[in-house]
C-alpha cells in the first residue's frame, strides 16, 4: 500500500466557522474527510456576535449562552450520525406582557444522515414520525442543525409567574365590540327569562 504524501493540513478535519453580522455562523464537517473514523468530537460555542445573529434570527431578546458538545460518528458502512447536548440560556418578551423572560434549555440533539435516504413519492407525502432523519450531504453543517434544535425547544408562549390572560376581545371598526364570553355556547341564553305558563303574567 502506498502512502500519501505527507501535507501540510492537519490529521483531523478542521471546521470552518463563520459568521457576519446579517449571518448565521456555521460549523461544516466534510463528509470524506471524516468518513471512516470511529468519531469525530463535535462542540460549538458560538461568540457574543454570532449568539446575537442566532438571537436576531429566532425572535429572541438575547442569547446569553449557547453550547453543543457531541460527535459525528459513523452508523454502518456509509451512514453517519450527529448527536449531542445542546444547553442555551434564552431572553424572550412575555406573550402577555412582553416583559423579558429567561429561560434555560437543555435537550438532546440526534440527526441521522442516510446515503440511500429516498424521498417518498408524491402521492404518498405525509408527515414523517422521524424528522431527525435527512440524506447524507457533502457538508455536515453542525451549528444549523443546532440552531435548528433550539428553535423547536423555544417555548411557544412563554409567560412571565403571576401573569394572566387578559379577555379577549373582537371588533371591527364601527361595530360594537364582541367580548370572548360571547362566543362561548349559550351565553345569550344566560340573560333571558323565562315566565312559567299560568303565572298570569302577559
Amino acid at each position: 500500500m502506498t502512502k500519501a504524501p505527507k501535507s501540510p493540513a492537519p490529521a483531523t478535519p478542521t471546521p470552518t466557522l463563520t459568521a457576519a453580522p446579517s449571518e448565521l455562523p456555521s460549523l461544516n464537517f466534510k463528509v470524506t474527510a471524516i468518513a471512516g473514523r470511529t468519531s469525530t468530537h463535535v462542540r460549538f460555542h458560538p461568540s457574543a456576535p454570532e449568539r446575537e445573529a442566532i438571537a436576531q434570527a429566532l425572535g429572541l431578546i438575547s442569547l446569553p449562552t449557547l453550547t453543543f458538545d457531541g460527535d459525528i460518528r459513523p452508523a454502518g458502512k456509509r451512514d453517519m450520525v450527529l448527536a449531542g447536548k445542546l444547553t442555551a440560556t434564552v431572553v424572550q418578551p412575555c406573550s402577555v406582557s412582553l416583559e423579558p423572560l429567561t429561560t434555560a434549555i437543555a435537550e438532546a440533539v440526534r440527526r441521522s444522515y442516510l446515503a440511500d435516504y429516498k424521498l417518498p413519492e408524491a402521492d404518498e407525502l405525509e408527515i414523517p414520525e422521524d424528522d431527525s432523519t435527512e440524506a447524507l450531504p457533502e457538508v455536515i453543517d453542525a451549528a444549523a442543525v443546532v440552531v435548528e434544535a433550539l428553535a423547536l425547544a423555544l417555548p411557544l408562549y412563554p409567560r412571565a409567574p403571576g401573569v394572566e390572560l387578559g379577555e379577549a376581545v373582537f371588533t371591527e371598526p364601527g361595530l360594537t365590540p364582541l367580548r370572548e364570553g360571547d362566543l362561548k355556547p349559550f351565553a345569550a341564553l344566560a340573560g333571558l327569562v323565562i315566565t312559567p305558563k299560568g303565572s298570569g303574567k302577559a
